[in-house]
């Protein structure tokens, strides 16, 4: 029984799984092969069943970590020796798989690509598999992203996601694909699939789309972990590497001063800087100082100049607007998506006044993906609520309110609402 103060059992196991179980299946699948993806997931979800049962009556074990790793290995074993369609030829790949499989565990290299995570992420990307198959396994399988999660994403439905990567999964098992990180010459033909999967689990991080957290430190920390990995090796260390380690860096910065002490939405103008981690600020602009080499620029360049103008301002009131539209005309031009778009809308009200604001998002080609998404009517009801017309705002921010999967952003959305009223 847990004492006063202790996390239950319970809760011990349901964090460690959030926070290991992608790492897990990538080191199953490295091992074990990545027709055998299904297997990974298998035993590591089953190892978790059964913490759930054996730690409540038990106690957590002194390496939570080590034991669910270990709960996983002997599953995958039994699973391996239990199949009868292993043939006299694959006996000595049976014989490494149980090497593995039995020994203990070796400090991981996290200066190369060693690293299962980073190298299941570059087998995600294989070049028989199509861009929107290799998305939605790298987020699901690598990244720990649930269908919602990445539906969220790519704004589509959980539906479509699952059903994706029940033929992904059959084309991987009949394709047989073999777990090997790419010759390094072929490094740079997946690394740009590798860094958008890292800056999707990032935005996953800041901002979840679903649950009762906004904030998700343990993926924006991870996504930085792995891009820091990137961003040290000979043949990753590409300048657009450089840019997303940047815009990382530089809004997690930010992640402390996003919430009160009471768990409410803190906006950006009224957020208190000296909360804001110097540490993390100062690697991202060194990061951006690195990116600047070659003569291409990429999204994540110019998102990580916005966010650089964001930090490096000493208040709100200071903060180069013009120079964040200059960069969002620029990114709107290299990356015209309504998102993009609508984000834009934000920093033009900032300069030139809300009605062109308004304008400009009501404007939006394709809009109708983007009223189905809670920023638009919250953005939408902000403009109107500037433009003295209460009313429309006040039903602006409810129906954001409806639409906002996270229980933070809905309690913030539904105070916003009442305000109009003041």
């Amino acid at each position: 029984m847990s004492q006063p103060g202790e996390r239950s059992p319970t809760l011990v196991a349901d964090d460690l799984f959030r926070r290991e179980g992608a790492r897990l299946v990538a080191s199953l699948a490295a091992h074990l092969g990545t027709h055998r993806l299904q297997l990974a997931e298998d035993v590591v979800q089953e190892a978790l069943v059964r913490a759930l049962q054996t730690w409540p009556y038990r106690g957590i074990p002194e390496n939570p970590a080590a034991w669910l790793t270990q709960a996983a290995k002997n599953l995958a074993l039994d699973a391996l020796r239990r199949e009868k369609t292993w043939q006299r030829k694959e006996a000595q790949i049976t014989a490494e798989q149980e090497r593995w499989l039995t020994r203990d565990e070796e400090p991981a290299n996290e200066h190369d690509l060693s690293d299962d995570t980073l190298r299941m992420l570059f087998v995600c990307f294989h070049p028989q598999l199509s861009v929107e198959a290799q998305l939605a396994l790298a987020l699901r399988t690598v990244c720990g992203l649930s269908p919602a999660e990445i539906g969220a994403a790519f704004l589509i439905s959980e539906a479509a996601i699952a059903k994706r990567l029940v033929r992904t999964r059959q084309l991987i098992r009949d394709l047989r694909l073999p777990f090997a990180v790419p010759p390094a010459g072929e490094l740079p033909q997946r690394l740009d699939g590798v860094l958008g999967v890292l800056y999707l689990l990032f935005n996953e991080g800041y901002k979840a789309s679903s649950g009762d957290r906004l904030v998700r430190e343990e993926l924006c920390h991870e996504a930085i972990r792995l891009t820091r990995l990137l961003s040290a090796h000979s043949v990753t260390s590409r300048p657009a590497t450089q840019a997303l380690l940047a815009l990382m860096c530089l809004n997690a910065a930010r992640l402390r001063a996003r919430l009160s002490a009471t768990g409410e939405i803190v906006r950006l103008q009224h957020q208190d800087r000296s909360q804001w981690n110097a540490d993390l600020i100062q690697e991202g602009i060194l990061a951006l100082g690195a990116a600047s080499t070659g003569d291409v620029i990429s999204a994540y360049h110019l998102e990580a100049g916005i966010a650089a103008c964001h930090c490096l301002a000493e208040s709100d009131a200071t903060t180069d607007w013009s120079r964040i539209l200059s960069l969002y005309d620029q990114l709107l031009l290299l990356k015209p998506t309504p998102i993009v778009a609508m984000n834009r809308s934000v920093a033009l009200a900032r300069v030139r006044s809300p009605h062109v604001g308004l304008e400009a998002l009501e404007s939006i080609p394709n809009r109708h993906s983007l009223e189905a998404h809670h920023l638009y009517h919250a953005i939408r009801a902000s403009f109107m609520s500037k433009l003295g017309q209460p009313a429309e705002a006040r039903a602006a921010y409810l129906r954001a309110a409806e639409l906002a999967p996270c229980d933070a952003e809905r309690e913030f959305l539904q105070a916003q609402s009442r305000e109009q009223d003041a």
